[in-house]
């Protein structure tokens, strides 16, 4: 109730002692909060929170319009409805590195388990669209080691996103994934692998955890997860694959109603009423107040 059980530090804990573990941690995108709470309940690892989500949800594109203030806000609302940890796209963290310092410090506050950030210019862009550029290595690593030096909960995992396969070899790469590591980072997501061995040349390149990035429409095939396994991927994230979903339905949705003149044909596809209040845990509330929860749902609706 209202929500998570357990602390935010105990969720860093987790997220640590999970990527240690030796099998792979998948964490789909949450899209909102109560699409966190599903996220648990089908017993996944982890949420994952997209700045592009985030973006696109205020009907922005994904080209760094968004504040700190707005990305801290909302990623606390969806950390704050489930016990999973959640880790945080912070872009190019939000300025220069004492900016990227606040960054990581607001995000703590918020009750994430962790952020990533990422070595694009500001404005940034999708990774996986063309015509990217990245800021040289000395800048990335600043960025890197600011958000270290920021954090006050050691656990909080600091992880460096690497845009430059989109503009350079897999040797610059793996060399930009090293001099991340070096300047501090726990982990390091390459950002636009093209095939299995670009994910396998980063595993061999750094011994930190790495993460892969599935998203629809990519760079990437959608690998799965023995797939990314066999090649030492740590970590799996589906960064909109719920908000895809979700949109997708509401637009057939409307194209029922406006068709039909109502939307009896789509119901049979909605989530009902008793599962919506399953995941709100409504009945738990009622154990505060008897006037809260006073009345019977309906079986199977």
């Amino acid at each position: 109730m209202l929500y998570s059980s357990i602390t935010p530090e105990k969720k860093r804990e987790a997220l640590r002692a999970s990527l240690t573990s030796g099998h792979i941690q998948q964490f789909p995108g949450a899209f909102n909060p109560l699409s966190a709470r599903l996220i648990e309940d089908k017993g996944f690892d982890g949420v994952y929170i997209s700045g592009a989500v985030l973006a696109n949800d205020l009907g922005l594109p994904d080209i760094g319009l968004t504040t700190l203030t707005e990305v801290a806000t909302r990623a606390g609302q969806i950390a704050r409805m489930t016990d999973l940890p959640s880790l945080v796209d912070a872009d190019t963290g939000f300025g220069e590195p004492m900016n990227v310092a606040r960054t990581v410090q607001e995000l703590e506050n918020a009750g994430l388990a962790g952020c990533h950030i990422e070595d694009q210019f500001n404005p940034k862009r999708c990774g996986h669209l063309d015509g990217k550029n990245v800021v040289d290595t000395d800048t990335a690593a600043k960025r890197i080691r600011a958000a270290a030096d920021g954090r006050r909960d050691p656990n909080f995992l600091v992880m460096a996103r690497t845009d430059i396969r989109g503009t350079d070899t897999l040797q610059a790469a793996q060399e930009r994934a090293k001099a991340l590591v070096d300047a501090g980072a726990d982990a390091i997501f390459p950002e636009a692998m093209r095939d299995l061995t670009e994910f396998e040349a980063i595993r061999n390149a750094v011994d930190v955890p790495i993460l892969a990035n599935m998203t629809e429409f990519g760079k990437s095939e959608l690998f799965s997860i023995a797939d990314l396994e066999s090649v030492g991927v740590n970590m799996v994230i589906y960064p909109v694959t719920l908000l895809r979903s979700a949109m997708g339905a509401a637009e057939r949705t409307l194209e029922t109603i406006k068709a039909d003149g109502t939307q009896q044909g789509a119901v049979t596809s909605m989530q009902t009423r008793a599962r919506l209040y399953e995941l709100v845990d409504y009945e738990a509330y009622n154990q505060f107040d008897t006037s809260v929860f006073n009345f019977q749902v309906p079986g199977g609706r």
